[in-house]
């Protein structure tokens, strides 16, 4: 799946079945709904989960739970707008698809 079918199917109900919990609580978060994000990404213990969860958490405003899920994915916290960062998460994690 490319980064543009990913952003595509967000007109959709329900995210495809065939994505990762990491990855569909990024699309969770495309959608505007940051509980059901959390919620899938809480079920991915692997980094990319860890990797979502603190981005999760950055936005929400908890800089200091989000450093530790950064610390978990073994990422730098991020510094670049939200959508960047959303946008990076996406076309790596979709890359293991």
């Amino acid at each position: 799946m490319t980064l543009q079918e990913f952003r595509d199917c967000l007109t959709h109900k329900e995210p495809p079945e065939k994505l990762t919990f990491a990855l569909a609580g990024l699309w969770w978060d495309g959608k505007g709904d940051w509980t059901k994000a959390h919620e899938s990404a809480q079920q991915d213990e692997s980094a990319a989960g860890a990797w979502v969860h603190a981005y999760l958490h950055r936005k929400e405003g908890d800089s200091s739970n989000a450093a530790y899920w950064y610390s978990r994915a073994e990422k730098a916290a991020a510094r670049c707008s939200f959508e960047e960062e959303w946008q990076e998460i996406a076309v790596t994690l979709l890359k293991s698809l």
